[in-house]
């Protein structure tokens, strides 16, 4: 499921506001930052990114996105501009428990989306935020971090990644 392409929400209903109440609650759980619904078992395009204050900040210290009110539910997002800068950075994700990787991200994003009102709305975003939101969207796109990281980190981490897909063929 997760290296489907995500089909395009066309109507916002009650059931797409159940879920994401119900991906909310997930990702608090499991301490992450974002959700996509792929990694819920979902085929929308939507996620979700909720970035704690204390961690809007960039090097200065200074907040990052002070006029960004989250949680932030995309419905239908899509990139529409970025910076030439990047950030290199260590990224997680909450499909692959306890593995991170750095990861070239934009800086900073300008993104669309639908709002659970059902409303378009543009959003500029910088550091994590924007991270997230690329992170996200990969997933969206069937892109996941595995596919972000150098060979040499794959390398590194290939006893952790067996383990994981071990782990979840159990499950299933």
């Amino acid at each position: 499921m997760l290296r489907q392409k995500a089909v395009e929400v066309t109507t916002v209903t009650a059931e797409i506001h159940e879920l994401a109440k119900e991906m909310l609650e997930t990702m608090h759980v499991e301490g992450g930052v974002g959700l996509a619904a792929e990694q819920v078992g979902r085929t929308e395009r939507m996620f979700i990114v909720d970035i704690p204050v204390d961690s809007d900040v960039g090097d200065d210290g200074v907040r990052e996105n002070p006029a960004v009110d989250m949680p932030l539910v995309f419905i239908n997002p899509k990139i529409t501009g970025h910076t030439d800068d990047v950030q290199i950075g260590p990224e997680g994700c909450l499909s692959f428990p306890d593995i991170f990787a750095n990861v070239e991200r934009w800086y900073e994003v300008d993104a669309q989306y639908i709002d659970l009102d059902g409303f378009p709305k543009t959003i500029h975003a910088k550091g994590l935020l924007a991270r997230a939101i690329q992170h996200e969207l990969d997933h969206l796109n069937g892109i996941l971090l595995v596919d972000r990281m150098s060979h040499v980190k794959k390398v590194a981490l290939s006893g952790k990644l067996k383990r994981l897909v071990k782990e979840t063929k159990k499950a299933l």
